[in-house]
């Protein structure tokens, strides 16, 4: 399969297993060194693959729904790769509030091994609305359980 539609399925893999917390298969998805910037989006900046997991194993998001679309992925190397993603979120926090958001990630992507991850990845938004209130019903655990691991189709 060519190196573009191989960082591609990455992207989807992040998507995927960000919803479904999937932490293992999130973590395989970025190189041991990335840098990752939140601080056009109101966060942190993170240097290492442990700094950042950290991070995100700690958020308390009680679901999140992410897509990513328009992918303008460059190949600059043998081994390296740049790429914008428009991105929609919507995550429901622990506290009851909500947020919608739209943006754009900023990456680099690495080859390691005969593999790709994301080396650096940044976030930004264009818009970002907060709402308070009912939670609406949602997935949970256990419904997104047949999405976890590697290859969830089979």
């Amino acid at each position: 399969m060519d190196d573009v539609e191989e960082i591609k399925k990455l992207k989807a893999r992040y998507f995927r297993a960000l919803d479904t917390k999937d932490w293992d298969l999130y973590e395989s998805i970025f190189a041991p060194d990335v840098v990752v910037d939140l601080t056009r989006a109101g966060g942190a900046r993170f240097e290492g693959r442990d700094a950042f997991m950290g991070f995100a194993r700690g958020m308390t998001i009680v679901q999140s729904i992410h897509q990513g679309h328009m992918p303008e992925i460059e190949l600059t190397g043998a081994n390296s790769a740049s790429g914008v993603w428009a991105l929609e979120d919507y995550n429901i926090w622990e506290d009851g509030s909500q947020n919608h958001g739209w943006g754009h990630y900023l990456e680099t992507y690495a080859k390691l091994d005969e593999r790709w991850h994301i080396q650096t990845m940044q976030l930004s938004y264009l818009r970002v609305e907060r709402s308070m209130g009912t939670a609406p019903i949602i997935a949970g655990a256990d419904g997104t359980a047949h999405l976890r691991g590697v290859r969830p189709a089979g």
